[in-house]
């Protein structure tokens, strides 16, 4: 055989095999990843034509274990309508219909009378069971028509940060939080999917390959622990409840990698019910999208940046006379004491103004107001929600040092839980700026998976100044919080509270008796996995941070330890 020939046969081989190879891929496109829509074409064949189906990912929470939980799905029952043509007497059908489903009994006469109008709904979302049951009945001009509608198991669960899908306009998407973030992928579409197979093939192939959305098509598994999530939540609840406060929230983050265990706000609302709501702005996620004057929480990022210009030590002194009196105006302490000769470690267990304001002036203005924007607190921090707002620091770029020394306690500049959250994580893993997220993978509807992948950690403390003000933060918590009652004997805890006035709307000062409380703390200090962030608005009858958010930080730190079954890192286990 010559080689002519040969050639031939391997040409022709190679066809056939391209072919074969073709065949089986669309086999499994349309056996596999469209099977579950082809089926419902099927379906929709025995019904109403203007039907149409709904299809969307889901969306799973991750347990500890690393097991899928729903966080949203889709639910399939019915609509019942009417064809007010076939209806001759309408009370009756009414009151045969009101014994299986609630139906407003003048409503439904007001559609029944519509003799020009087919399809009038009276009833969606009624399970199969109920349907079966008005489907026996056999009541002319009653008809069922099969729904698919988005549902989320968790009821209120994560509702900010979930968010929900919703019309606009003409088009069913992910209005808020996950669902409209990652609404690309979310979405589905079955465009394309009843071409004839052959057809298909044979007929502009590369285009129907090129625009194959289906690559793109998956479901989102986010690293939120349902029972972590839960559990802040109920915290969050009690505290606002307790001290009559107008709203609260929380964050739970690993701060080594970014990832969220928890992110909530109170009040929340039904996921499964949005349109119940009459304020639209309980939609907005605060945690992302509003900015607060955080308080003395910020004070640990003052020393820290101390600390890496060298500035000062932990040992460094000053002298607290209880005040500091600056471009014509007066700063305080909490309880406008002075405290004589104290060090760095004073400064953090009695949250002092005057000391914090030390620290910046021996930083300089200049470099300390770097150091503030390294941590990220006047940008975006990334994180896989919409809407986020970007930190206030106009004042640190006043020529003023006054304006400079109230931020260094948390004053005169705004930033929002997340971005603080960020900033305060830095202390926690060694110096390093993180980016908070929620969503750990995709998991694509072609059969594989993929992480996501986020921007690169940047420097922005020296480790040893990470482990410093660690070693700070938790003599806080070991001898000042609550006069050390809070310290753990086996796991080392560093923490701090913050209490801030409120600014007054429209500017003009602040209110004497409003006050945004914080608190934020992570464990064990060390290798931290957690880092905890609480904030309650406008508490009642309280003034500081310590009475309100103490023992609620406590307390999801002691659910978290043992709950991950966390090794304690100090002291001997008591017998």
């Amino acid at each position: 055989m010559n080689r002519r020939a040969i050639f031939r046969i391997r040409i022709l081989f190679a066809g056939i095999f391209l072919f074969a190879l073709l065949i089986v891929s669309k086999l499994y496109l349309v056996q596999i990843v469209n099977g579950d829509i082809l089926s419902e074409r099927a379906e929709r064949q025995y019904m109403n034509p203007s039907y149409v189906t709904y299809n969307r990912g889901a969306v799973f929470f991750e347990d500890k274990d690393g097991k899928p939980v729903s966080a949203a799905t889709l639910k399939t029952g019915f609509i019942v309508y009417l064809n007010p043509v076939h209806i001759e007497d309408a009370p009756a059908v009414y009151e045969q219909l009101a014994q299986h489903i609630e139906i407003d009994k003048e409503a439904f006469l007001t559609k029944a009378g519509k003799k020009d109008d087919p399809y009038e709904e009276i009833a969606v979302h009624v399970d199969s069971e109920t349907a079966n049951k008005i489907e026996a009945l056999k009541i002319p001009g009653i008809h069922l028509q099969k729904q698919k509608w988005r549902f989320y198991p968790g009821g209120s669960m994560m509702s900010h940060a979930l968010g929900f899908v919703g019309w606009e306009g003409d088009d069913l998407s992910g209005r808020y939080g996950i669902e409209r973030y990652y609404d690309d992928v979310l979405n589905r579409s079955d465009e394309g999917v009843y071409v004839n197979f052959f057809a298909e093939i044979f007929s502009n192939l590369s285009k129907v390959l090129a625009k194959n959305k289906k690559r793109s098509e998956g479901d989102i598994v986010l690293s939120i622990e349902p029972s972590v999530q839960s559990f802040l939540e109920k915290q969050l609840e009690e505290v606002t409840m307790e001290w009559h406060a107008r709203a609260a929230g929380g964050i739970i983050i690993n701060p080594q990698n970014g990832e969220m265990y928890a992110i909530a706000a109170y009040p929340a609302y039904d996921l499964n019910a949005f349109g119940e709501e009459k304020n639209s702005s309980i939609f907005a996620n605060p945690l992302v999208e509003n900015v607060f004057e955080m308080g003395s929480i910020i004070k640990p990022l003052t020393m820290a940046a101390g600390l890496d210009v060298g500035a000062v030590t932990a040992e460094t002194t000053y002298y607290d006379a209880g005040f500091v009196e600056m471009n014509s105006a007066r700063i305080e302490n909490f309880d406008g004491k002075g405290r004589g000769k104290v060090d760095m470690q004073k400064v953090l267990n009695d949250s002092l103004n005057t000391g914090a304001v030390f620290i910046e002036q021996k930083i300089g203005n200049a470099k300390f107001s770097q150091y503030f924007r390294d941590y990220g607190l006047g940008e975006e921090t990334g994180i896989d929600v919409p809407n986020e707002t970007m930190g206030l620091l106009d004042n640190l770029d006043s020529p003023r040092d006054i304006e400079h020394a109230t931020a260094a306690f948390g004053q005169g500049i705004a930033m929002t839980p997340i971005g603080t959250v960020r900033a305060l994580s830095a202390l926690a893993n060694g110096g390093k700026r993180i980016t908070p997220h929620l969503a750990k993978r995709i998991e694509y509807k072609l059969g594989y998976s993929k992480s996501i992948a986020f921007p690169p950690d940047k420097q922005v403390l020296e480790p040893e100044t990470s482990e410093e003000i660690t070693r700070m933060l938790v003599r806080v918590v070991d001898e000042a919080l609550l006069e050390g009652k809070v310290k753990m004997d086996q796991y080392s805890i560093a923490a701090k509270t913050g209490t801030a006035q409120i600014a007054k709307e429209g500017g003009g000062g602040y209110y004497d008796d409003r006050y945004l409380h914080s608190f934020f703390g992570y464990f064990p200090a060390y290798k931290p996995k957690f880092l905890v962030f609480l904030y309650v608005i406008e508490p009642k009858g309280v003034r500081y941070a310590s009475a309100t958010l103490t023992h609620p930080f406590i307390d999801i730190a002691k659910f978290l330890l043992n709950y991950y079954q966390v090794p304690p890192d100090r002291g001997a286990v008591v017998p």
